[in-house]
């Protein structure tokens, strides 16, 4: 499916830009500071991987709990509002806490909220972006492109400030986004398009059942995984490196500036390939990326040169996934599809890179947690291309 223009233009997608910019911006802040906080509080790095992979444990089950509600409930702008509200509530928890069972509760109530808010949000903007010549790939891209901005506002910002004022800002800094996350969506418009109730929402199991689209799972699944070395240990490994928190700030956002760039222009380079082509493309650049970080000892070039390869290995393959989650859960599955994406992409994958991660840089050192994530990269791209090679044998099978 070429991606194309609604039928009709696609009204109030500028709350969705607030809401991606103070979300990511939240997110901009945790990934890359919080395991430098839990090491001021003096956990392990073995500690710092299991309590940053809670994030990925709520991603289990919290996605499809809240898409289900929604599915069945028809109450979706409410129910992001809910969920902005608990979130606040565990943000402000960090100011108070300090023991790493604390600390870890905090975590774990954090993501459950935050599970909500990007797969029912995805969800409402694609409503929006999907007409008559299908899912409109380019405004979707000028409204995500609004969270790459805030994460790189943020991890510029903080990093800037904790470098002046110390890691312990972290907590205050972290309860001031979600107040400010909280307080745009409140002014999500009630007139967004919701699912309407259904006394039997489709059965989804058939869907998975489709090799095309299980293949699918295990591609994102893989080069997620490859990226949790990213989310939970590039920071270390920069400090281990003797990196200032200014400079991993700056590192960090070279990867979202070129984001930004794909985002914006991604409706003319996802037109011209499959998705599945990006997805394919997006592995071989994680594997790329994380052996040229793994090799970078002392070369900020490298290290800069890995960064921007975050444009193919992250944004390209989010968009394609996108792309591809539209097309194989659409209308009433679309919520449990975004979910979907969620629990089996990134929930699963996070879980497994953050613990055994932690293992990993434990008894081998950091440096070999990206050789390691390097591997995944490379297995993310074929499960891609089995993925395209399953859905072309329907496509062939359907038009003989």
């Amino acid at each position: 499916m070429t991606p194309g223009l609604p039928a009709r233009p696609a009204a109030g997608t500028g709350a969705f830009g607030a809401i991606w910019f103070v979300y990511f911006a939240g997110i901009a802040l945790f990934n890359p500071y919080a395991p430098l906080w839990f090491k001021e509080l003096g956990f392990s790095t073995l500690l710092i991987g299991a309590v940053a992979s809670l994030q990925s444990w709520t991603r289990v089950v919290a996605p499809y709990g809240w898409g289900w509600l929604a599915d069945h409930g028809g109450r979706r702008v409410r129910l992001i509002r809910i969920a902005a509200a608990a979130a606040l509530l565990a943000a402000l928890g960090f100011l108070v806490v300090r023991g790493e069972w604390a600390v870890a509760a905090c975590t774990t109530l954090l993501f459950l909220a935050n599970g909500a808010i990007v797969p029912l949000c995805e969800a409402a903007l694609a409503a929006r972006l999907t007409g008559a010549s299908g899912f409109d790939s380019r405004r979707y891209g000028r409204v995500r492109v609004w969270g790459s901005l805030g994460f790189v506002v943020s991890v510029l910002a903080a990093g800037a400030l904790l470098q002046r004022l110390g890691i312990g800002l972290f907590p205050l800094l972290l309860g001031a986004l979600y107040a400010a996350l909280l307080v745009v969506v409140l002014r999500l418009p009630e007139g967004t398009p919701e699912a309407a109730a259904r006394a039997a929402p489709p059965a989804i199991l058939p869907v998975l059942r489709r090799p095309a689209v299980a293949w699918f799972f295990v591609s994102v699944a893989l080069t997620v995984l490859a990226h949790t070395a990213l989310y939970v240990f590039f920071s270390l490994l920069l400090d281990e490196r003797g990196y200032a928190k200014s400079a991993v700030g700056a590192l960090w956002a070279v990867s979202i500036v070129v984001e930004i760039v794909f985002f914006w222009f991604q409706g003319h380079a996802l037109g011209r390939f499959d998705p599945h082509r990006w997805l394919c493309w997006a592995g071989l650049a994680a594997a790329l990326r994380f052996a040229m970080t793994a090799a970078a000892e002392g070369h900020t070039g490298l290290l800069i040169a890995a960064q921007l390869l975050h444009a193919l290995s992250f944004a390209a393959h989010h968009a394609a996934s996108i792309v591809l989650v539209s097309r194989h859960f659409p209308g009433a599955l679309r919520t449990r599809g975004q979910a979907l994406y969620s629990v089996l992409g990134y929930g699963v994958p996070g879980v497994l890179g953050g613990l055994a991660g932690g293992w990993i840089a434990e008894h081998h050192g950091l440096t070999t947690v990206f050789w390691v994530a390097a591997l995944a990269g490379l297995g993310g791209s074929i499960a891609a291309l089995q993925a395209q090679r399953n859905e072309f044998c329907v496509s062939r099978d359907a038009s003989a």
